[in-house]
């Protein structure tokens, strides 16, 4: 199991929830941090992330020398990454939440607005099935809790590692590398989301 966790605070996650899932899953060293050598010395980087894509991405980078952190040690030296919902969003290349706004790019997609349609409530709310792809990491079938009202359109299929039904098909989680980000809230999620903590304090990325 991983030695040091950094769960990374910017002001737009829900860090309370997620830290006291990771301590229910023993995880031994948790590091709440928005210091960029903490990020560089961590073994596993957890990005959070609650409200609108450009608001989470100001904040991220607010914080002086924390991208390029992020970058060297997830990008150059593969560390393990999760990122959850908005933190699982900024991987794609932009985001068009009230004008186009550029995200971190570490899997090329578009975070778009969920169409609504009168049997289709936007934001998409409540337990759903996640239906993992074939081969993906991490990612078992079961029920998650979703809130969202933007869905990541990833460019490339394979790197959806998970998908979820709401008036069609939703991405529920992406993965590539060391890299994986899931749109439900595994801290919300109960044993499922439990589960999944614990494989991504264990997961040795191929």
């Amino acid at each position: 199991m991983a030695e040091r966790v950094a769960l990374i605070d910017y002001g737009a996650g829900n860090l309370h929830s997620v830290h006291n899932a990771l301590k229910a899953v023993g995880a031994p060293d948790i590091a709440v941090t928005d210091d960029p050598a903490v990020v560089r010395a961590a073994d596993r980087i957890i990005l959070p992330g609650v409200g609108a894509f450009a608001a989470c991405m100001d904040g991220l980078s607010a914080i002086p020398e924390m991208i390029d952190a992020l970058e060297q040690r997830v990008l150059r030296e593969t560390v393990p990454f999760l990122g959850i919902c908005v933190g699982m969003q900024l991987l794609a290349t932009r985001g068009v939440e009230h004008g186009v706004h550029q995200g971190l790019g570490w899997i090329p997609g578009e975070v778009r607005l969920i169409e609504a349609a009168p049997e289709i409530k936007v934001p998409h709310m409540g337990w759903n099935d996640v239906i993992p792809a074939t081969g993906a990491p991490l990612i078992a079938h079961g029920e998650a809790y979703f809130l969202h009202s933007y869905h990541f359109a990833a460019a490339d299929d394979a790197d959806v590692a998970a998908s979820t039904d709401h008036g069609g098909p939703v991405t529920a989680a992406v993965a590539r590398g060391n890299i994986i980000g899931v749109q439900f809230h595994p801290e919300k999620s109960q044993t499922y989301g439990l589960g999944l903590l614990r494989r991504f304090l264990d997961w040795i990325p191929a």
